[in-house]
């Protein structure tokens, strides 16, 4: 953990698993459908709260989510609402919970109409990373004119959770957009497509 500590991050990661999550997934390309769908439901339940919360509950999420299958989480019914309310592993705010489920029929949707999530969700970005070039956290902002659009489209699409905000969360999250500070040693890394 020493040398790790000894390399240039972005301010955020400062807890041994905010740093493994920086390290090794944050602002990484990622087209893989069943894990864009995850974050897409982890991005919508951190709404109001901090990432480190949600990623201590990731592991109860994927258990709880049936390993963010969406096929599985659309045909969820009241009882299984009921029972994921119940679940203290997981957020239990009954419209984040409803939420995931809407979006996983719209997520299917989606993907019957274009093939993949994948394909649908990196036309946003043209489908390419966007580099930035930010020096301070103060510079990188909340939203852009990228994720104002995907969030507009998820939102009539039937999406739930996915305001502009949320979008550019998960833009960064899953490298649409990469965001590592340029003093960070990842920005470099992840913009050679690491």
């Amino acid at each position: 953990m020493g040398a790790q500590k000894q390399k240039t991050r972005c301010s955020w990661a400062e807890s041994e698993m905010m740093i493994r999550y920086h390290d090794e997934e944050w602002g990484v390309p990622l087209h893989d459908d069943r894990k864009l769908f995850e974050f897409l439901i982890l991005e919508g339940a951190q709404a109001g709260l901090s990432w480190s919360i949600i990623l201590r509950k990731r592991e109860d999420y994927r258990k709880a989510f049936d390993g963010f299958n969406p096929e599985k989480v659309a045909r969820y019914d009241a009882r299984k609402v009921k029972e994921l309310l119940a679940n203290e592993g997981i957020v239990r705010n009954r419209l984040k919970v409803e939420s995931a489920i809407a979006n996983a029929k719209a997520f299917l949707a989606v993907r019957g109409e274009f093939g993949s999530f994948d394909a649908y969700l990196w036309k946003f970005t043209g489908g390419m990373p966007i580099t930035n070039h930010r020096k301070s956290s103060k510079e990188v902002p909340a939203r852009t004119a990228e994720s104002d659009a995907m969030s507009k489209d998820l939102r009539k699409r039937g999406f739930k959770f996915v305001g502009s905000t949320i979008c550019y969360a998960m833009m960064q999250a899953v490298g649409m957009v990469n965001d590592h500070l340029v003093g960070c040693f990842r920005h470099r890394e992840v913009g050679k497509g690491r």
